[in-house]
Parts: structure tokens; C-alpha cells; sequence
């Protein structure tokens, strides 16, 4: 179980007979104590999620760059040579994805208070939230 925010916009690669697979890294934050200096320190881990066939297309459609979700998946760690150099990488192989919110739906309740007109989802760029 992971909760943290989009390090990149959702990239889907499509195959022959309808399935996907779906890659994003997410970064995950712990803040604590130094109990030596007294100082806050936060400490940022990134992770590799992979998601499938119709979770895929909705990341896809409806998450951006810093969006911040929950997802509970399986670590999946996998090996290959490439070169004589022995390489590897550990996913996240998510199966259940909740929107915990997004820079689309942040910007418009913002826009909304304003009585403004609300700014479309494809149109946000920016940096990380956090």
C-alpha cells in the first residue's frame, strides 16, 4: 500500500487485442525528527507502478503529474543482462487505485470559489505539489 504523488504523466503502450500496460513513477515522503540536531528531515523514495488493460486507460485519461493517489499492489522484481551488465528493477504491480486528488480537481474548486470558469484537466502543467 503506497500513497504518494505523480512523478510523470501516465505513459500507455497498447497491444494487439486490446490490453495495456500502464507505467508512472509515484514519490513517497516521511517526515521525522533528527532526535540529535532537532531537525525536521524528509526523506523521498520514488517507486515504479505498473498498472494493466482498463486501469491503464483510466490513469491515463484522468491522472497528470502530480496527482497524489493510494494504490495496493505486489512488489515485482525482475532481472535481464543487457551488454554483460546484469540489470534489474523493482515494480509495483498495482491492482486497486483510489484518487486521492488531482491538479485538475485542486485548480477548479479553487477557480469555483472565485466564481470563475473552470480550467480544463488537459491544460495543467506545473510542478509537484509537495
Amino acid at each position: 500500500m503506497l500513497i504518494g504523488h505523480l512523478g510523470d504523466f501516465v505513459k500507455v503502450h497498447y497491444f494487439e487485442g486490446g490490453n495495456a500496460i500502464g507505467r508512472f513513477p509515484i514519490a513517497t515522503n516521511e517526515t521525522y525528527t533528527n532526535k540529535q540536531t532537532g531537525e525536521k528531515t524528509t526523506s523521498v523514495e520514488w517507486h515504479a507502478i505498473v498498472v494493466k488493460n482498463k486501469l491503464a486507460e483510466i490513469c491515463e485519461k484522468y491522472l497528470t503529474k502530480g496527482d497524489k493517489i493510494y494504490c495496493e499492489g505486489r512488489i515485482k522484481t525482475r532481472q535481464w543482462e543487457q551488454e554483460g551488465v546484469k540489470r534489474s528493477s523493482t515494480e509495483i504491480h498495482v491492482f486497486d487505485l483510489t484518487f486521492l486528488s488531482t491538479k485538475a480537481s485542486n485548480n477548479n474548486a479553487e477557480v469555483a470559489s472565485k466564481g470563475q470558469k473552470e480550467i480544463p484537466t488537459k491544460d495543467l502543467e506545473g510542478d509537484f505539489p509537495f
